[in-house]
């Protein structure tokens, strides 16, 4: 693992050639075009951990620019030429990439990721700094589809399996020189296992936009709701992870279905605690018992809100006949609880 620092000040065309040379020597083949007049500054600084090369830029305001030309040009023999998917994490300025049609703007604290044998450019329209880590695309365990399906996607620090992949880089990127080969070897392997979920979550999200997708992934996720609902801790982080998309986007799921998740959970847990306390037999479980057996804790909570629910308290609710029983439902406000436990 060794490291180079490179810094140049560009005042005219023949150097900004040079810095030119000096980030595609580090990175991959690129064009460097200022976008302020006058002086600029860069630095430059490259090292690597295990197969992983790790880049930090700190520069004026920029355009980076990677052409279908320069990729063409490369030398396929050589391996430092081979395919790799790159992620840029932002640490200052902003950065806007574009890449198969897309465009992904990423503010401090955020990252992307990139495809680089695939055309692309990034701009940086002020100072920046930002960390580029490239691996060599064979490494990843990611078909190709997912892989065009999560380039120019922006990710932010509360956006899935970004507080782990930014956490992880950002340290990596401030202590890539302190650690031995066998050492750095380990760490790659974990930043290629993260990309590639990275590159899985992003792909499913992407995947969840096509049209149609939402009604299927909306009618997947009621049914996990649906196979979960006695679990205490079933919540709207837990569903989310489950099905590799962010809190937000499941969110914006249900927008469309008039009710927020939690609401939708509490409904259905109402829903079949009511069918339950409904039941006639001779060994007939208590109150509590059917309010945490589907998921609520407290006994108190459960009444107050099976009554807000359904005008009646529980034990009410449970000495009433039948018919009675649907009549307080519909007094309630609700014509049935049936309602939010079918598929949309």
């Amino acid at each position: 693992m060794g490291t180079r620092m490179t810094r140049v000040a560009v005042a005219d065309g023949g150097t900004a050639d040079s810095w030119s040379g000096e980030v595609s020597r580090s990175l991959v083949p690129l064009t460097v075009r200022p976008l302020t007049e006058g002086p600029f500054d860069g630095l430059l600084e490259s090292r690597r951990v295990g197969y992983v090369r790790i880049s930090t830029l700190e520069a004026d305001a920029a355009r980076l620019s990677r052409t279908a030309e320069l990729i063409a040009g490369e030398p396929r023999w050589e391996p430092r030429w081979e395919p790799q998917v790159g992620v840029g994490v932002q640490v200052s300025g902003r950065a806007v990439l574009e890449q198969d049609g897309r465009r992904a703007e990423v503010p401090p604290g955020g990252m992307v990721l990139y495809d680089t044998e695939r055309p692309y450019v990034v701009d940086y329209p002020e100072r920046f700094r930002t960390h580029l880590f490239h691996v060599p695309r064979r490494l990843l365990s990611v078909p190709e589809r997912d892989l065009r399906d999560a380039s120019a996607t922006a990710v932010g620090p509360a956006d899935g399996c970004g507080p782990v992949l930014l956490s992880f880089l950002g340290g990596l990127a401030t202590s890539a020189r302190s650690y031995p080969a066998p050492v750095g070897d380990r760490l790659a392997g974990g930043v290629a296992d993260l990309l590639s979920a990275l590159v899985a979550e992003l792909a499913l999200a992407r995947a969840a936009e096509e049209p149609g997708a939402n009604a299927h992934l909306v009618r997947r996720v009621r049914e996990y709701i649906g196979r979960h609902l006695g679990d205490p801790d079933l919540s709207p982080e837990r569903i989310a992870h489950a099905h590799h998309i962010s809190v937000r986007y499941l969110h914006r799921l249900f927008e469309g279905e008039g009710v927020t998740v939690s609401r939708l959970v509490q409904r259905l847990r109402l829903d079949a605690c009511a069918r339950e306390l409904a039941r006639r037999g001779r060994f007939v479980p208590t109150v509590s018992a059917v309010g945490q057996r589907w998921g609520f804790v407290n006994p108190a909570h459960f009444s107050r809100t099976f009554r807000a629910a359904y005008g009646v308290s529980p034990r009410e609710w449970r000495s009433l006949p039948h018919g009675e029983a649907v009549t307080a439902g519909a007094l309630s406000g609700r014509t049935s609880l049936r309602e939010f436990a079918s598929p949309a």
